[in-house]
């Protein structure tokens, strides 16, 4: 395996920047994954990776080799595509062993290949059947296996789970994390779903209108979100915000007071971000005062959709109070200790 270092990398199509001077580096081993919504470049940026599109300027490093202008092949790179990409014609043995013979290896070699790579994704008694013949997750087990028998430097996933059904994409996720795992591979995964990008990265980088937005462990960039934009992707359902001025050592907005949190730099006023799993139900007036318009019951828990002070406002509620909510209420809501993040409202940048 090899690590993986992108300097200054720009992309342009029709004109439009698409990459705006990316710097990234995944380490020998390391799982990164980047996330970011429709439009924002990542996928454009695995494929630069890939070779199967070219920068306007930077440089592309897998291990000590610059292989910016290097031709896909050249760069010992598999790349698993959320199509599949299996060649419908041959049966799952063909497909895991076509990389193989394209490279010249022997009969021996890709037998081996083919039998070690069938064994570690439950392929066995899949050798014979044919693509057509396999439900969506066996293909994508199968596009992964191609990938594995080549034994490359470095794991391209672009959006791999997006067409297959909710529990198959948990099934296929865990497989993908033991798969990291075991092999010590490098590999950077492309995604828009929040949940894959939380549980796979070992870093996550998070990608918006062709740049780098923030990077870093995955519980870092949720617990510590840099911007407003972060705060609101990472994390479903959104993070709520509410725009408060600085009152004698408080936070204050209509439906809203909360003191400053300690040691923060807060001027005269503040974009105040609440996640809906940080609120409780006060035993008092608390700390927040919604309005609610709709309600979904999920079992234990319910979510309650609303305002504050004529913001759009949700909390995840629990327990058996969280069951008598009702369309219409005011709500008198708690805030967790330390769960209050702070924005500047022009820049959207956290507040340290």
């Amino acid at each position: 395996m090899a690590s993986l270092t992108l300097s200054g990398v720009e992309k342009r199509l029709g004109g439009q920047p698409i990459l705006r001077g990316i710097d990234l580096a995944a380490q020998d081993g390391e799982l990164v994954v980047l996330v970011g919504p429709s439009g924002c470049g990542k996928s454009t940026l695995l494929r630069t990776i890939a070779g199967l599109e070219l920068p306007d300027a930077g440089t592309v490093k897998i291990g000590a080799r610059d292989v910016t202008h290097l031709a896909p092949r050249d760069r010992d790179v598999a790349m698993v595509f959320q199509s599949y990409a299996l060649y419908p014609h041959l049966s799952v043995r063909e497909n895991l062993a076509f990389g193989l013979k394209l490279r010249g290896e022997s009969k021996a070699v890709i037998e081996e290949r083919v039998r070690e790579v069938a064994a570690m994704l439950g392929l066995g008694a899949l050798l014979d059947r044919y693509p057509r013949e396999m439900s969506g997750g066996q293909r994508q087990r199968v596009a992964m296996g191609r990938a594995i028998a080549r034994r490359p430097q470095l794991f391209l996933f672009d959006e791999p789970l997006s067409n297959l059904d909710a529990a198959l994409r948990s099934e296929v996720r865990v497989e993908i994390k033991k798969l990291h795992a075991d092999l010590g591979a490098t590999m950077v995964y492309v995604t828009h779903d929040q949940v894959e990008a939380m549980t796979l990265a070992d870093r996550l980088v998070v990608l918006r209108a062709g740049d780098v937005e923030q990077a870093g462990p995955p519980l870092e960039v949720y617990r510590r979100p840099a911007s407003r934009f972060v705060a609101s992707f990472m994390g479903s359902p959104s993070m709520n915000f509410v725009e408060a001025a600085v009152e004698d050592g408080a936070l204050v907005a209509e439906g809203l007071r909360l003191p400053v949190p300690a040691g923060r730099d807060v001027a005269r006023r503040a974009l105040v971000g609440i996640r809906p799993h940080d609120v409780a139900l006060a035993d008092g007036e608390g700390a927040l005062a919604m309005d609610v318009e709709v309600v979904e019951a999920m079992g234990f828990e319910a979510y309650a959709h609303g305002s504050v002070g004529g913001r759009p406002f949700v909390a995840r509620l629990e327990g058996e109070r969280a069951q008598a909510v009702e369309v219409g209420q005011r709500l008198a809501l708690d805030v967790a200790p330390g769960a209050v993040h702070l924005f500047d409202p022009e820049t959207e940048r956290a507040l340290e």
